[in-house]
């Protein structure tokens, strides 16, 4: 049978199915369910301690579907053929979340339908600086990252004042990886050397380097000769325009502090004077020189050039805080694409750039843990942390406070049997379980923490086969689970 699990749920009887162990905090979860939605429900224990340790053919002998009951819903770590209990029961069937926490959702209440974020306007311009002082083959791993991370050109940053002869060759290796390249430099040598071996954009021109930067027949991206001089701006356009050379303009964003909001500003306008034009700003300039995590900066200026039809901008992320400042422009770019073009905030679509915090938090509550700790029979240590403590519990005890190290020293004077391994996995267990705690993060224990672009922690996920934690450890504290 085929249910639409959102659809005339009102005055239905639902059958919820979990084990022992998830009971309270399972009705905690549905019993405001039911208030929002408008159905009724009943809960049932088929004599199994983890639900996650359910199976059709246990549910055939031990479950008792009430009269009056319109569906049953399942854990979602349930294994079987499903269609078996609705033959034999009469009723359907479906498997949940495998979290009790994630019911809301399940029902409708919680996450909006994902979208697709393939779609971009703004193409990024991944800088390596200094370029030329690197060894090639350091040039190229990096390029080759950056682009693995979204970027779209690669820019040869030169060092001013140096003149390098070698910069074809740097430029000729991205090109044989298939990679597209721009030459950032004033030097006439290096540009022609970068261009010769196949650079497709020079950064930069203005009326220092008009006379010869034409000549090479490639785009060129057009600059003030200060940032706050917008008439050597306006002539260098009027003399590329003549010239029938490809170019965007940058009007230059300058630093916080440093004329910051003016610059914005300029760019503003010189898109209401030129409408038609490419456009690329340095955002560098602000992400590299303004000391905090980059992620929410490079989100703000990819809205500003999202929303002024900025088609590129020049990126790097040389300061330890823009370590990852590519992949984050290309999460803000996709995610702003889809805000601008379908007229809605950027809110609850993607949370890849929530990385130190979580966009949502799922925490038991106290009751639930407290009933979770008495009805524990066995020695397998579970881990919680919510706003309120840390907690560890088994058969034994229940340890709950503030700090890992005294919840662990407690712990093991009453289970004096833990093993090296064992309490190696503990210990890291609780220190991630803290740090999630400290930040606001959600913990799950045995499952790596979600740092949004940043991907998981490498190794997080190894350490309970080393450890000596068995599934029971992993299924026993999740509502549905």
């Amino acid at each position: 049978m085929t249910i639409d699990r959102t659809s005339e749920i009102e005055n239905t009887t639902i059958l919820f199915v979990t084990g022992r162990l998830a009971e309270i905090a399972l009705r905690e979860t549905v019993v405001e369910l039911s208030s929002r939605l408008g159905f009724r429900y009943e809960v049932a224990v088929p004599g199994i301690q983890v639900a996650a340790l359910l199976h059709v053919d246990l549910l055939l002998k031990r479950l008792q579907v009430p009269t009056g009951i319109d569906r049953v819903v399942l854990p979602g770590w349930c294994q079987g053929d499903l269609t078996q209990l609705e033959q034999h029961f009469g009723t359907p069937f479906e498997r949940g979340p495998k979290d009790h926490r994630d019911l809301p959702e399940y029902f409708g209440l919680g996450r909006k339908k994902e979208v697709c974020l393939d779609r971009y306007s703004i193409d990024i311009i991944a800088e390596i600086n200094h370029a030329t002082r690197l060894p090639v083959a350091d040039v190229v791993a990096e390029a080759k990252a950056m682009a693995a991370d979204g970027a779209n050109l690669i820019d040869v940053g030169c060092v001013p004042g140096e003149s390098c002869r070698s910069v074809g060759e740097v430029v000729q290796s991205l090109r044989d990886e298939s990679l597209r390249v721009s030459i950032d430099s004033f030097d006439r040598q290096e540009v022609e050397l970068a261009v010769a071996a196949g650079a497709e954009l020079i950064l930069s021109c203005n009326q220092t380097n008009i006379d010869w930067v034409t000549e090479f027949g490639v785009e060129v991206v057009a600059i003030p000769d200060a940032p706050s001089d917008t008439e050597s701006l306006d002539r260098t356009i009027e003399q590329l325009f003549l010239a029938n050379v490809p170019f965007r303009i940058d009007p230059i964003i300058e630093p916080i502090g440093m004329g910051f909001t003016a610059s914005l500003r300029r760019y503003m306008d010189a898109r209401q004077k030129y409408p038609d034009v490419p456009m690329m700003m340095g955002i560098g300039n602000v992400t590299e020189l303004t000391e905090v995590d980059s992620a929410g900066v490079n989100m703000l200026l990819a809205a500003v050039c999202e929303e002024l039809g900025i088609q590129s901008v020049l990126t790097t992320q040389v300061i330890n805080w823009c370590r990852t400042a590519v992949a984050e422009f290309d999460a803000a770019r996709r995610l702003l694409a889809h805000s601008v073009h379908n007229k809605v905030i950027p809110k609850h679509i993607d949370s890849s750039l929530v990385m130190l915090r979580d966009a949502k938090l799922k925490s038991e509550s106290d009751a639930s843990i407290d009933a979770l700790a008495n009805a524990l029979t066995d020695p397998n240590f579970r881990i919680f942390a919510t706003p309120s403590d840390l907690h560890l519990m088994n058969n034994a005890g229940h340890w709950r406070g503030d700090g890992a190290f005294e919840i662990f020293g407690a712990a093991l004077q009453a289970n004096n049997d833990v093993d090296a391994g064992h309490a190696f996995y503990l210990g890291y267990e609780l220190a991630r379980a803290e740090i999630a705690r400290f930040l606001g993060k959600q913990y799950t224990q045995d499952e790596a923490l979600q740092w949004g672009v940043l991907g998981a922690l490498p190794g997080s996920s190894a350490v309970r086969h080393k450890g000596g934690a068995d599934d029971d450890e992993v299924n026993s504290g999740g509502g549905m689970s």
